[in-house]
């Protein structure tokens, strides 16, 4: 009997899940909203999104790489707390971490006045849509790179070591290539979340057209007034999220 209740529950469980996501395919082709896909306003959103996320990315692993290094490795007081403050966007609510961008970055902002002094203004620029992808997504590849270094086996850096590597040496020839194939797969899973970065965004960036205005900010704007460019555009990050899940995987085996 319980094994039944716990098949149930599971199916429920899968069901719930999947069929919102099936549905939405379902809605594409009987309404052939694919066909709005020419549209200049879902062309400049789509490549906005190609163009900032791929620039985020780029920013987490020359960033990322040596921070997770160091929080994998690194023996310094509160460790476990910096970590958990890196590892923090991952569950703060997205409003309330472009809030936090703004007022840090922002021209009022305690470093966006600063910036300001040399012309520089952040918010509601494309700058700003990188920051903010950056910002919740780049935690994502930090966490399994962390992971990823803390699984390459010592002894083995250590041999290198006695061969005369160390250093960067060490760290780009030895270490990153044993820990390639968790890096790669945290980067995808992270540009996966910068892609479908709403909330942060819309906050520190806005929503304009060609400057500002991402995939899931065009699903936000249009969805009343043209419901079937809102489904081919949602169906198209589906889409993209599913590849970017499985290339994970697959990675990962």
């Amino acid at each position: 009997m319980g094994k039944y209740i716990v098949w149930l529950l599971g199916i429920i469980a899968i069901l719930f899940l999947t069929l919102p996501i099936v549905v939405l395919g379902i809605r594409t082709i009987e309404t052939h909203a694919w066909g709005t896909l020419n549209q200049s306003v879902v062309t400049d959103a789509v490549y906005l999104s190609a163009t900032t996320t791929s620039i985020s990315m780029v920013l987490t692993l020359i960033f990322g790489t040596p921070l997770a290094y160091l929080l994998a490795r690194g023996k310094f007081p509160g460790r476990r707390f910096v970590n958990v403050l890196v590892e923090l966007p991952i569950v703060l609510p997205p409003a309330v971490a472009g809030l936090a961008l703004l007022l840090f970055l922002g021209r009022r902002g305690m470093f966006g006045s600063f910036l300001a002094m040399f012309d520089i203004n952040l918010p509601f620029t494309s700058a700003a849509v990188v920051l903010a992808q950056t910002f919740v997504a780049a935690p994502f590849y930090i966490r399994a790179a962390n992971v990823g270094f803390m699984g390459v086996p010592k002894e083995i850096e250590e041999a290198a070591q006695v061969d005369g590597a160390g250093g960067l040496t060490l760290f780009f020839f030895i270490t990153i290539p044993l820990a390639a194939r968790t890096l790669a797969a945290g980067l995808i899973l992270s540009w996966a979340r910068a892609l479908g970065e709403f909330g942060a965004t819309i906050l520190f960036a806005g929503s304009l057209q060609g400057r500002t205005q991402t995939m899931p900010l065009l699903i936000y704007n249009i969805l009343e007034r043209d419901i079937n460019a809102a489904i081919a555009t949602g169906l198209l990050l589906v889409l993209l999220a599913l590849a970017a899940l499985m290339v994970s995987q697959w990675i990962n085996e």
